[in-house]
C-alpha cells in the first residue's frame, strides 16, 4: 500500500486517561492468520492503540521504530485468552531492526494468558549487548493490571529458564527490577558475564526484586542473595546450546586479483 492512514487517536487517548473509556481502544490495522503479506510504503499516525497488529502470522524483514516495544509477543488478555485458548508458538523472529527508546526490542507479553509456547530458549536468549544510557538493564514483572473483575486470580503463569549473558551497559539509572508473582515466583533465571556502569545519579540500590530464583556469574554490581554467585568454574546453566546458529554455518569466501603493473 502507499499512502497514510489517520487515527486520529487523541480522542480515545483522552477519555481512556480519564478513565471514561468503557471498551478497547481500536487499532489502525489488523491482520488475522496471514504468512503472505507485504506491508510498505505506508505511514501509520495517531493511532488509538497499536499501529499494525498482525494476529495469528508471522513478522518479519522489518524496520521498526516505535515510541513502545518494537515487538510483544502476547496470546490474549487475562481470562479472555485462556478462554480463546490459542497460545503464540513456533515464533521467530528475524531480520529485524528496532529504534524504541522508551521500550523492548521484543517483549513476551504482556497479555500472555493464551500462552507462549515452542520458543526455544536460544531464540529468546540476549547475547553479546552493549547499552547505554537506559534505566533498566534487566525488567520482568507480574504486576499488571486487569480493566475489569473477569479474571481467575488462580490462574497463575509459569515463567522459568530465562538466560542473560555476555552484555555491557554504560550509564543506567538501576541494574534490574525483577518482580515475580508471590507464590508463583519467576524461577531459573540466569545471568552470567554482564558489566553495568552506573550513572553518577543511580538509584542506591541497583538491584531490586521479589520473588525469583536463579543464580549470576561474574556480574557487577553483584546481586544480593536471590541470585547468589555461583563463579565462572561452577556455573553451567547459563551455557548456551552447543548447536549453531544458522548464520554461524556461513563461510565467507576470499579472492584475489592480481594486477599487472606495466
Amino acid at each position: 500500500a502507499n499512502g497514510t492512514t489517520d487515527g486520529p487517536g487523541s480522542i480515545r487517548w483522552q477519555k481512556f486517561h480519564r478513565g471514561n473509556l468503557k471498551y478497547t481502544r481500536p487499532y489502525l490495522i489488523e491482520f488475522m492468520y496471514l504468512d503472505t503479506i507485504q506491508i510498505s510504503n505506508l505511514t501509520l499516525l495517531n493511532s488509538p492503540s497499536w499501529n499494525a497488529n498482525p494476529v495469528y502470522s508471522r513478522i518479519e524483514d522489518s524496520y521498526i521504530v516505535s515510541g513502545d516495544d518494537c515487538i510483544a509477543v502476547k496470546s490474549g488478555w487475562d481470562e479472555y485468552g485462556i478462554s480463546f485458548g490459542m497460545p503464540t508458538k513456533q515464533l521467530v523472529i528475524r531480520r529485524l531492526t528496532c529504534i524504541s527508546p522508551y521500550s523492548a526490542t521484543t517483549a513476551l507479553g504482556s497479555e500472555m494468558s493464551g500462552g507462549i509456547q515452542d520458543v526455544r530458549a536460544e531464540d529468546i536468549y540476549v547475547k553479546r549487548l552493549s547499552l547505554h544510557t537506559i534505566k533498566w538493564v534487566f525488567w520482568m514483572t507480574g504486576n499488571y493490571k486487569h480493566a475489569d473483575n473477569h479474571y481467575d486470580s488462580n490462574a497463575l503463569p509459569v515463567i522459568q529458564g530465562i538466560n542473560y549473558k555476555d552484555i555491557v551497559v554504560h550509564n543506567v539509572s538501576m541494574a534490574a527490577r525483577l518482580e515475580g508473582i508471590e507464590g508463583d515466583p519467576f524461577t531459573q533465571i540466569c545471568i552470567a558475564n554482564v558489566t553495568i556502569g552506573m550513572a553518577a545519579k543511580a538509584k542506591k540500590v541497583p538491584w531490586t526484586y521479589t520473588d525469583v530464583e536463579g543464580i549470576t556469574s561474574g556480574v557487577s554490581p553483584r546481586p544480593c542473595d536471590l541470585l547468589p554467585d555461583q563463579g565462572q568454574k561452577k556455573i553451567t546453566a547459563c551455557d548456551f546450546p552447543a548447536e549453531p546458529l544458522s548464520i554461524n554455518r556461513v563461510v565467507l569466501k576470499t579472492c584475489t586479483y592480481r594486477v599487472n603493473h606495466m
